[in-house]
């Protein structure tokens, strides 16, 4: 079964036929005018949530999980996310304050990989992002945080179809 299930995996099909053309060289020298300007193109492009992402964290002993979820904005502070403290990501993130968030968008054949620390925002950031959850009520929910990554890194990875697929790295020098 495992060598036949393998043949299945490599037929499948990949990418899709027409990949948007990437030059890093053109790209603007703010990743993150270059991540909006992605984003846009996924949409356009029919991406279902382009603002979904895989979160990757590890708890203190460097066991890593991962799961998917909404970005929730970019600013001074960094990427936005929100969970519950008490959750597995928020347990995490209490004793490794280091993750990874993943963008695949594979109509495009992109994707986007933003690692760094993070920090937990404000009890009134928290408060207002709960509030702002489609399905809320008003009440508060103090087990909510929003957390922010502070981008070290930040990779841009665009697909072609001869396998010599173009990386645009971006780093603090930290």
């Amino acid at each position: 079964m495992s060598d036949s299930f393998r043949r299945y995996l490599r037929a499948l099909p990949d990418f899709p036929p027409d990949l948007p053309e990437f030059d890093p060289a053109l790209a603007p020298a703010d990743p993150v005018e270059l991540f909006m300007q992605w984003l846009d193109q996924a949409l356009a492009a029919g991406e279902l949530q382009p603002h979904a992402c895989s979160l990757a964290t590890a708890d203190s002993a460097g066991r890593a999980s991962s799961r998917m979820l909404i970005l929730k904005n970019i600013d001074d502070d960094g990427w936005h996310f929100a969970t519950s403290r008490s959750s597995r990501k928020g347990r995490e993130l209490a004793g490794n304050s280091h993750a990874a968030l993943n963008f695949y968008w594979p109509t495009q054949g992109r994707q986007v990989r933003v690692a760094g620390p993070v920090t937990a925002l404000s009890p009134e950031a928290s408060e207002a992002d709960w509030q702002e959850r489609p399905t809320a009520d008003g009440s508060p929910n103090p087990e909510w945080q929003l957390y922010a990554i502070r981008a070290e890194e930040i990779e841009f990875w665009q697909a072609r179809h001869d396998r010599q697929h173009i990386r645009h790295h971006w780093s603090t020098g930290g």
